[in-house]
Parts: structure tokens; sequence; C-alpha cells
């Protein structure tokens, strides 16, 4: 399993993607290989094509709670640049280079203080990040004993 987390962190809160593949990174869980970048580019397709799940951890604006998780399939890409790709699109890219298919997921961790250029994230953000990471080793704990008996 892949998790990439991305963001900005020097711009607040915009650093949460970041923030949470670092905390996962920290812990090296077995069975969790953790990346973490700026943005999403196209050379992440290879990386997501080597693995059966991915999931794409980022900041979310408006969000209705501390942090949202849902299944994504592949999107079609409407222009493809070298740069600030979608998870949806390193998907189509990961599908169309490499013939992967990976089950993918996004984890949005909601976040509030983006205007100024300036590290850190803000207190409510802070929480929030506490919050999604609860609920993701939660997760990644059923996720891995489906896959160990074969129930996906």
């Amino acid at each position: 399993m892949l998790l990439i987390g991305y963001g900005n962190p020097g711009r607040g809160d915009d650093g949460l993607g970041p923030a949470f593949s670092e905390r996962l990174a920290g812990r090296s869980l077995p069975g969790l290989e953790v990346d973490t970048d700026y943005q999403l580019v196209a050379e992440h397709a290879l990386a997501v094509a080597g693995h059966d799940v991915v999931v794409f951890a980022d900041a979310e604006i408006g969000g209705a709670g501390a942090y949202s998780f849902r299944e994504i399939s592949t999107g079609r890409p409407e222009v493809l640049g070298s740069h600030s790709l979608v998870p949806e699109t390193v998907l189509c890219l990961a599908e169309t280079l490499y013939g992967a298919q990976p089950r993918a997921f996004v984890l949005g961790i909601s976040g509030y203080d983006y205007g100024e250029v300036k590290e850190g994230l803000s207190t409510q953000a802070a929480a929030n990040l506490d919050e999604a990471e609860a609920f993701f080793l939660a997760w990644l704990k059923t996720a891995l004993a489906e896959r160990e008996t074969g129930h996906a």
C-alpha cells in the first residue's frame, strides 16, 4: 500500500498532506510505503502502478468535518501538464502507461488558514490532523487484514 501526502507546508494549512504522511512515515508501519511531495506530478504514476492500493492525503478546503475519505477511480485528464495533477489523473497515467489499476482513496484533512506564506498548522487543522491519523490507522489495520485474508 502506498500513501502520498502532498501540499505546500509554506502555506499554512496547505501543509496538512505532508504533515500527515510524515507522521505515518515516522511510524514505520509494515505494509505501508510513504511518499511526501509538494504536489502530484506525472512521475507519481510509476509509484502508484507498483501498488495495489494507494491513498492520496491532502488539505481540504470547506470540509464538512475534520476529514473526509472516499474511494476514487481513474479520471480522464483534461490537460496533461508537467505538474499539479489531481489524484484521478495520476491513476489515469498509471493505467495508460503501466496497465495498473490500484484501488485508490483520497483523504482530505480540513484546513482553514491558507492565505499567508507561513509554516505551521492552525490549531483546528492540527486537531483535524490528529483525528485523520486515528481514523487512518484503524482503516489501515482493517485494510491490511483484509488483504491477508483475501477479502478486499
